[in-house]
């Protein structure tokens, strides 16, 4: 897998992977801060702002379809891990 912030571009296997912006967003994110554990209050907060009113749970929505993006693209290894309790972290690969 690869990512390339500037052209808000993900690939697997050298094929382009389509996410939404706020599924790249979080993604990007992620990997930006390998290992590092984040509750789902604190990606709310950096990825949609202190102004979002909606649920909590909609960034378990938004890892649950990065995940499925990155199997169905044919990625071995889904690097966003679910830290029970806690939140989620990017973790088991490097990005490039």
């Amino acid at each position: 897998m690869s990512i390339d912030p500037d052209n808000r571009q993900v690939k697997v296997h050298n094929e382009s992977v389509d996410f939404s912006p706020k599924e790249f967003d979080l993604l990007l994110f992620l990997i930006s801060r390998p290992r590092k554990v984040f509750s789902r209050e604190v990606l709310l907060d950096q990825i949609w702002g202190q102004d979002y009113v909606g649920g909590i749970r909609t960034v378990d929505t938004h890892i649950k379809n990065i995940r499925e993006k990155l199997r169905k693209a044919g990625h071995s290894h889904i690097p966003i891990q679910t830290v029970w309790g806690v939140g989620y972290k990017f973790e088991g690969i490097d990005a490039q």
